[in-house]
């Protein structure tokens, strides 16, 4: 199974900000471990551009990926440019929280983005990238 996992704005700066919140893991460790617990075969993409995550999410419908899982950063509040290139394809997608957004400020409370997949894993830390692996695989499978 070949997934892509997108991570947006300031996943790059994880360890770094706000350890209280998103602990004190680097990003180059949050990608060994996801995929050290999956035989799929990921493709990891990382940007803090709005317009690469666009890109990325059309690439997955072109290169035949069976998902995506998603972590906007702060996009998920806000970019409807993402939700929109999800909206387009027919690609399963999962959103991913590494803190509770639910459990945070206001403004961060709402996902525009949400609405065009299929779930969201919200605050289960790096373990909810695996958690939503599981749950895209279950989704395919049950479409076969």
């Amino acid at each position: 199974m070949k997934l892509m996992v997108i991570n947006g704005v300031n996943l790059n700066m994880i360890g770094i900000r706000e350890p209280e919140i998103y602990g004190d893991i680097t990003y180059d460790y949050l990608c060994d471990y996801v995929k050290n617990s999956t035989s799929c075969d990921l493709e990891f993409v990382q940007s803090n551009h709005e317009g690469d995550i666009v890109d990325a999410v059309h690439r997955a419908h072109f290169e035949n990926f069976d998902g995506i899982i998603i972590n906007p950063g702060a996009f998920t509040h806000y970019s409807y440019a993402i939700y929109d290139a999800l909206k387009s394809v027919k690609v399963p997608t999962i959103e991913v929280h590494i803190s509770n957004i639910h459990n945070r400020e206001t403004f961060r409370q709402t996902s525009v983005t949400a609405k065009a997949c299929v779930g969201q894993m919200s605050g289960f830390g790096i373990a909810g990238y695996v958690y939503a692996i599981h749950a895209i695989k279950d989704i395919v499978k049950s479409k076969i």
